[in-house]
C-alpha cells in the first residue's frame, strides 16, 4: 500500500488554522489537528496531566480536574523557561498520538495542523508544508477578539512564534487569510485538488 500524501498546516496563532482545516475535512480529507490532540492527551486521569500535575502543581486544574488552558497558557508565556517545561512533557505524548491516529487513516492525503511547525523544525517530515498566511497585526486584533486575552498577553503569545517570514520561508503552499471565510474557502478547494492530484502520480 502507498503511503499517504503528508501535508503539515501551520500558521500563527489566530491566523485561521482551525477555519482552514475544517474545509478540507469538509473536502474529505484526513486531517489531524494537534491542538485537539493537546487537549485529548491531558484528558483528567491521563499519564499526561499526572506529569504535568506533578511539574506545575493542582492549581493548574479548572473546577472539572482539566487543566485550566488559559490559566497555563498566561504561566508559560510570562516564563519561557515553564514553556519549555510544558512543553517537554506535552510533546511526546502528542507526537506518539498523532502517528498512531494517522497509521490509522486510509485516505489519498493527510493534513495534520501544527502551529508550532517552523518553531520545531518539523517541516522535513512531512511532504508539503501548507502556511495559513496574515499579518501579524491581523492577529493580534483576532487572538483579542477570540480568546479575549489582555493585549500584552497577546503580544508575549506572538513574540513566542515564529515569525511571519519564518514561516513563509517554508512553506510549498500559502493560503492568504485576510478576506472573507468564502475565499479561504477557495484556496482551499483548490489545494485540496492539487493535492489529490499529487496523491495520485506518487501512487502510479
Amino acid at each position: 500500500m502507498v503511503n499517504p500524501l503528508r501535508i503539515a498546516l501551520t500558521g500563527g496563532i489566530a491566523s485561521g488554522k482551525t477555519a482552514a482545516a475544517n474545509e478540507f475535512a469538509a473536502l474529505g480529507a484526513d486531517v489531524f489537528d494537534t491542538d485537539q490532540i493537546a487537549r485529548d492527551v491531558v484528558e483528567p486521569g491521563s499519564p499526561t496531566l499526572d506529569r504535568v500535575i506533578a511539574a506545575f502543581g493542582a492549581d493548574i486544574l479548572d473546577e472539572t480536574g482539566r487543566m485550566d488552558r488559559k490559566r497555563m497558557r498566561a504561566r508559560v508565556f510570562a516564563d519561557p523557561t515553564q514553556r519549555q517545561k510544558l512543553e517537554s512533557i506535552l510533546h511526546p505524548a502528542i507526537r506518539a498520538e498523532l502517528a498512531q491516529r494517522a497509521a490509522n487513516a486510509r485516505g489519498p492525503y493527510q493534513i495534520h495542523v501544527i502551529p508550532l511547525l517552523a518553531e520545531s523544525g518539523g517541516a522535513r517530515r512531512y511532504d508539503r508544508a501548507a502556511v495559513v498566511d496574515c499579518p501579524a497585526d491581523l492577529q493580534l486584533t483576532r487572538l483579542i477578539q477570540r480568546d479575549g486575552s489582555d493585549e500584552m498577553l497577546a503580544r508575549q503569545i506572538l513574540a513566542a512564534q515564529a515569525t511571519r517570514e519564518q514561516r513563509l520561508a517554508m512553506a510549498d503552499d500559502v493560503l492568504t487569510n485576510t478576506g472573507s471565510l468564502d475565499d479561504l474557502r477557495s484556496q482551499v478547494r483548490a489545494l485540496h485538488e492539487r493535492y489529490l492530484q499529487l496523491a495520485a502520480a506518487a501512487s502510479r
